[in-house]
């Protein structure tokens, strides 16, 4: 039996419970962000993502005015269903949709082959950010 995957899109007004549960699972439990970083007071201006699957919250991302894509993150027991793949795509396409000409990431190094994958390029050297190691990505889009 497979498991129903959908990407809701909207402001944080609409997605900010349930993508604020997974980042708070995600960023500041599992991975000890401080809230001060996690929550950098950009959630109004962007776009939000948020993955149900079977209706239930499991993943959630983020696309900011300047086509930054962030806080990319799906929940432990929901890893390996293609539910980041599925994220990415959405933030991609509505990048596209905006006229954007490229995208662009701060990728935990851990991340880069998953980013890699969807066509993103390294640029730049690593570095550190909320503790973690990271390398900026960039895509350019073809309209």
């Amino acid at each position: 039996m497979s498991s129903a995957l959908e990407i809701l899109e909207g402001d944080w007004r609409f997605l900010r419970d349930a993508a604020s549960d997974i980042r708070r699972v995600v960023f500041i439990e599992e991975q000890h962000v401080s809230r001060e970083e996690e929550w950098d007071g950009r959630d109004p201006e962007s776009h939000h993502f948020l993955a149900l699957l079977d209706g239930r919250p499991v993943g959630t991302a983020r696309l900011l005015t300047d086509a930054h894509i962030g806080r990319v993150a799906v929940l432990a027991e929901a890893r390996g269903r293609g539910i980041g793949v599925a994220l990415m795509q959405a933030a991609i396409s509505t990048a596209r949709r905006h006229g954007h000409a490229a995208v662009e990431l701060a990728a935990q190094t851990h991340a880069l082959a998953f980013y890699e994958s969807l066509g993103f390029r390294p640029c730049g050297e690593t570095f550190i950010e909320a503790g973690i190691l990271h390398r900026n990505m960039q895509l350019f889009l073809n309209s």
